[in-house]
């Protein structure tokens, strides 16, 4: 049913505890996770004989690593960028401690929009980030997010454009495209399918609110349906954000998606998520 299309997921939605979210993703018949916060742990942050002992209770479950959640690019585009290339050197280390080539990152925050004034920096970091990458024979997937440098389609176009390299990809979010005011299908899609690697599974409304897919206005089955028929085959990473997670407030500087914090997430969340995409993936 899922063919050409790989089931993957933040299976930190599902519960804090890892060996619960193993588990119920092992019952769904989902082999792969995005490890994002482990055990109240940013997956940035482990260390090698955590990530070895996750690597261990992966194998347990049957459970591989689709790509790693990091939170790499995700900091003031002022800030110290130095550190931030020792986290990503720490977070290569791990993604090969769990078998994965994809590390997830972002285009740093860009205060108020002053998006001309930091291009130039911008390019640097991700040009540095990539050449890492290279070296390390991994694949970074740059993904859209509000408040970034690459929150709309041409931004994020521009970076992929002039970094020109097979180690900086895309992941394609349909929601966070939403919560930046732009239009996913086809204009994103269009724009951003040489370039599409990846993609999460997260759709809204025109207010921003995060829906399971096919509610929203992100044209998912669309997307999926043109992915497919282009000759996609990788990951559909599932990020219900229907509720709030252990680290969602360490992960995001929007407001927004806070309020999601007033209901937490659970495993019946992420099973809505998951039969609106089996639902999707009938049709198409």
């Amino acid at each position: 049913m899922t063919d050409p299309f790989i089931l993957s997921g933040f299976s930190d939605e599902i519960d804090p505890d890892i060996e619960v979210q193993l588990s119920h993703l092992q019952s769904l018949g989902i082999r792969y996770f995005e490890p994002r916060t482990i055990n109240g742990k940013n997956i940035s942050e482990l260390n090698d004989e955590e990530a070895i002992a996750l690597r261990g209770r992966m194998d347990h479950y049957g459970i591989g690593a689709s790509s790693i959640g990091s939170p790499i690019g995700k900091i003031g585009i002022m800030d110290n960028f130095d550190s931030h290339m020792e986290l990503l050197q720490r977070t290569i280390r791990t993604a090969k401690i769990l078998g994965t080539s994809y590390i997830r990152v972002f285009s740093f925050y860009i205060p108020d929009g002053e998006y001309t004034i930091f291009r130039d920096e911008v390019l640097r970091r991700m040009k540095v980030m990539t050449n890492l990458a290279c070296y390390e024979n991994v694949i970074l997937l740059h993904e859209n997010e509000k408040g970034i440098y690459g929150d709309s389609a041409i931004r994020c176009r521009e970076i992929l454009d002039e970094t020109n390299s097979r180690h900086l990809r895309a992941v394609f979010d349909p929601a966070n495209f939403i919560q930046c005011g732009q239009a996913t299908y086809p204009e994103a899609y269009s724009l951003m399918r040489p370039y599409i690697e990846y993609m999460h599974i997260k759709d809204a409304e025109q207010s921003g609110e995060v829906v399971p897919a096919g509610y929203g206005i992100g044209f998912v089955a669309e997307i999926l349906k043109s992915l497919k028929a282009s000759g996609y085959e990788g990951f559909l990473s599932l990020e219900p954000h229907l509720g709030s997670f252990t680290g969602l407030s360490k992960l995001s500087r929007d407001d927004s998606r806070r309020l999601q914090e007033k209901e937490p997430s659970s495993a019946e969340k992420f099973d809505v998520a998951y039969q609106a995409l089996k639902s999707i993936l009938r049709q198409i």
